[in-house]
């Protein structure tokens, strides 16, 4: 019983309205952080990662929940469809890199798929004009383990390689997210024009 409260705590703590998040045409926030990929830490910057195509930047509450885990399995099991339509997928929560590491590569999830990067003090998040919400005390994830940073709300951006963004997704339960991400770099790759044959 206590678990399920948690939950609904939890549940409630990060559901927010997207309506104030950055919008199309708004310059992307650059940034840097500690992320991870298949278990193995690495830095990661946006700047350099727009050097080779589009990049779905989406922010969710939590790694080990419900929403979230759904969220990350549908990424991994579409990774190959993003990449072919030339985009990069990362995904930014509070959480520490040491949970992000299980979870990059957990084959249930991120599947050693998905960069995940932490935002551990919710600054990448506000950047990008989010609501951060506050730790809840007595939520755990669905391992069972006690989660103990804040959520920021589930929004995904679209982001072209001349830092603006393309779109902004949020309001949509975590599969139909992804579909519209994928949506959107697709319209964005069949825009392009076609490279010159010589």
């Amino acid at each position: 019983m206590k678990r399920l409260f948690a939950a609904c705590l939890l549940s409630a703590a990060v559901v927010f309205s997207a309506h104030a998040a950055l919008k199309e045409g708004d310059v992307a926030p650059d940034f840097t952080t500690q992320a991870a990929l298949a278990g193995k830490t690495f830095s990661f910057s946006l700047k350099e990662t727009l050097k080779k195509g589009p990049v779905v930047v989406y922010f969710y509450p939590s790694a080990y929940t419900h929403g979230c885990n759904i969220q990350a399995h549908t990424f991994a099991e579409k990774h190959d469809q993003f990449v072919a339509a030339g985009a990069t997928i990362v995904g930014v929560s509070l959480d520490s890199l040491a949970r992000l590491k299980e979870f990059s590569a957990d084959p249930d999830f991120c599947a050693g798929k998905l960069v995940v990067a932490s935002d551990a003090d919710g600054r990448i998040a506000k950047a990008y004009a989010l609501k951060v919400g506050e730790a809840v005390t007595g939520a755990k994830d669905t391992r069972g383990v006690e989660i103990d940073h804040g959520f920021a709300e589930r929004t995904t951006f679209v982001v072209t390689p001349d830092g603006k963004i393309a779109a902004t997704i949020g309001g949509l339960s975590p599969a139909a997210n992804v579909d519209q991400a994928l949506l959107k770099v697709r319209q964005l790759g069949a825009a392009r024009p076609p490279a010159n044959k010589p």
